[in-house]
């Protein structure tokens, strides 16, 4: 199924019935659509953490009053995307992307998952919200040969250093260390497209 045959709308009222297109433990790294009140998709990065129990819950945070948030408790659902795209990344991680619809080409997989919020807290004057995901209905558009990527991983580091500069809390000049370093692992061990998602956090961060 591609992104444009999906459909937006659909009964969450059901239990889940459908499993996650992809073995999840510690934290997975993903991108999420959520519909918006101007009817586009926003892509954000999302972080998936599965229980320790192992009994395949998931569960995300949200940081702040962020579109995400605000989709969530508007519209109660979201397609979470698995992607290796590192531009494609950087992009939902740090700047306003939207689409007309909610699965990208480069998705690999993808579910659909209604969310409830489960717990909220501050930290560092940050509000957050936690939520459990619970997959609708999911895919797998493509599979590939997993192979261990220095410089993608390096680019993820980045955006989560990058989004949390100017962040009260946390401490500017060791972010801009970590920077560094992941900017070196690039140069050493990255792609042109990880060299290019690299620039793309520079453009959208206060590094």
């Amino acid at each position: 199924m591609t992104g444009e045959e999906l459909s937006p709308n659909g009964d969450l009222d059901a239990e889940p019935t459908a499993e996650w297109p992809v073995s999840l433990s510690g934290v997975t790294e993903s991108i999420v659509a959520t519909l918006g009140p101007n009817g586009l998709w926003n892509l954000a990065a999302l972080g998936l953490f599965a229980a320790d129990s192992g009994d395949g819950s998931i569960t995300a945070r949200t940081w702040g009053n962020t579109r995400t948030r605000r989709n969530f408790h508007r519209q109660g659902e979201g397609y979470v995307l698995f992607v290796d795209d590192p531009v494609v990344f950087a992009d939902a991680a740090l700047s306003i992307v939207e689409h007309e619809v909610p699965v990208l080409e480069s998705a690999h997989a993808w579910a659909r998952v209604s969310v409830e919020r489960i717990d909220s807290g501050t930290d560092d004057g940050t509000d957050w919200e936690q939520w459990a995901l619970r997959p609708v209905e999911s895919a797998v558009e493509a599979e590939t040969v997993p192979t261990v990527d220095r410089g993608f991983a390096a680019v993820v580091e980045a955006t989560v250093a990058a989004s949390r500069l100017d962040v009260a809390g946390y401490d500017e000049d060791k972010l801009r260390e970590r920077l560094a370093y992941f900017a070196a692992v690039v140069d050493r061990a990255g792609s042109p497209r990880e060299h290019e998602a690299l620039e793309r956090v520079r453009e959208h961060s206060a590094w």
